[in-house]
């Protein structure tokens, strides 16, 4: 007498990007970030720390700190939010545990789009602190309204985010995740017009910053410095940061695979 067995089959990971999946995962990332509070500090203090000692490093020339503090008010979250994202996500990879919800009836989209929410919860919260300290403490003098400062901000630390998220894929030690840092960040933050203005570099490299999307983000900032009104360019350049996170996002999410049967 022969017996056969059926097969267990894995859930079939579902498509259709559900509300309720996505809140249960950021909510788990969020706890989990609770148990380090090393990395919430550094995530949320760090941007504020680096623009009190940057106004203190310009003590004797204000107008110096007004100009580019706006700009660094949206590179800080930027960097920090990478790194974080990159490390926190690699360290699911390489403990088993995406692979583990990967089996699970749980879509890319929902994986992502709740990473996304928690780290965006955290961003909120740093471009919001970071933002205050500037304009209210530190007295940077910008002449539009700080909460598009506060907007630009954001965005920047959701792009951040998204990047970090992409380059988890393609490291496989967290020593690897920061060695992205000077492939991705450190182009875009030279040839972002923070040091000089964009026209005024090679025609190469001024081609190369127009594809860059920090070069948006600081050209936002600097919309918001000098004009008293919400302009046409500024909506420009927020669009093109908020499209240039989503984007990244989509592509982290093809990278989310199963490594094993």
């Amino acid at each position: 007498m022969s017996t056969t067995t059926t097969p267990r089959l894995a859930p079939a990971p579902t498509s259709a990007l559900s509300l309720s999946r996505t809140t249960a995962t950021a909510t788990r990332v969020l706890r989990q970030l609770r148990h380090d509070p090393r990395t919430i500090a550094m995530m949320i203090l760090i941007p504020c720390v680096m623009l009190f000692l940057l106004r203190y490093v310009f003590d004797g020339s204000p107008r110096t700190f007004d100009s580019i503090g706006a700009s660094l008010l949206g590179i800080f979250p930027l960097i920090t939010m990478f790194l974080v994202t990159s490390i926190a996500t690699l360290r699911e990879r390489t403990s088993g545990t995406l692979e583990r919800l990967l089996a699970m009836p749980l879509g890319k989209g929902d994986l992502i789009a709740g990473y996304a929410l928690a780290f965006g919860t955290l961003a909120i919260i740093q471009s919001a602190l970071a933002t205050g300290l500037a304009v209210w403490t530190l007295g940077l003098d910008v002449t539009g309204s700080p909460w598009l400062l506060l907007l630009v901000a954001l965005l920047d630390a959701l792009l951040g985010t998204a990047l970090g998220l992409f380059v988890s894929a393609f490291a496989a030690s967290e020593f690897q995740a920061v060695q992205f840092m000077p492939a991705v960040i450190f182009p875009q933050l030279l040839l972002c017009g923070l040091f000089t203005p964009r026209d005024n570099m090679h025609p190469v490299l001024e081609t190369l910053s127009d594809v860059l999307p920090m070069s948006y983000a600081v050209d936002g900032m600097n919309e918001v410095l000098r004009h008293t009104d919400m302009t046409a360019t500024f909506v420009r350049d927020a669009l093109i940061v908020a499209g240039c996170a989503l984007l990244v996002l989509g592509l982290g999410a093809a990278t989310l695979r199963r490594r094993t049967a």
